[in-house]
């Protein structure tokens, strides 16, 4: 019997293994909000006003009245003289030929003492000027307004804050978990024959 030794060498590997522990890096973002100054210069509004006017010309009126302008009285006056002169002048030359009418028969002179009171008209003396609805003259003229408006202005001042950032760096750690490792296992010899 013949006996072959051929002896095995075991051969155990161990890889080597990289442990890695990371954490994230966190960002912390704060803001202030802008602040605001509003400031308003009010409107200003400046009026003003001339007061209107009312002329009354009555002048018409009072001359109606008899109480017009002495002139133009005295004028109306002496632009009717004339003509009540001519008419004076024809009643007495009518009374005279009625008085000379004695073939007529009638009492003249008491029929003019009757007549000289029927007769009596103040017309022709009247210097009064017309009267009339409209004879006084209204003129108003209205207020003037005059304005001045300023309009009012706001100013805004906007301040800005800048952000605040802040990194709170995360962590890396590597590490070896396992070694690498190469283990040679020498056969077993039986000595023993």
């Amino acid at each position: 019997m013949s006996l072959s030794i051929s002896p095995q060498i075991g051969i155990h590997q161990q890889y080597a293994r990289i442990g890695i522990d990371a954490d994230l890096g966190q960002f912390q973002i704060s803001q202030s909000p802008a602040s605001l100054e509003i400031s308003t210069t009010p409107a200003k509004h400046d009026y003003h006003t001339e007061g209107g006017k009312l002329t009354i010309d009555n002048s018409a009126w009072r001359d109606a009245l008899g109480n017009g302008p002495h002139l133009e009285v005295m004028n109306r006056i002496y632009s009717k003289s004339q003509s009540i002169a001519l008419q004076g002048i024809a009643k007495i030359v009518e009374d005279g030929n009625r008085m000379a009418a004695i073939h007529t028969k009638e009492n003249a002179i008491a029929a003019l003492a009757a007549d000289s009171t029927k007769d009596i008209d103040f017309r022709e003396y009247m210097y009064m000027g017309d009267a009339a609805y409209d004879n006084i003259d209204l003129n108003y003229e209205p207020a003037r307004v005059i304005r001045d408006i300023q309009p009012a202005q706001v100013h805004i001042n906007v301040t800005r804050n800048a952000p605040e950032i802040q990194y709170n760096r995360g962590k890396l750690d590597i590490y070896m978990q396992q070694h690498a490792s190469v283990e040679f296992t020498p056969p077993q010899i039986d000595y023993k024959i």
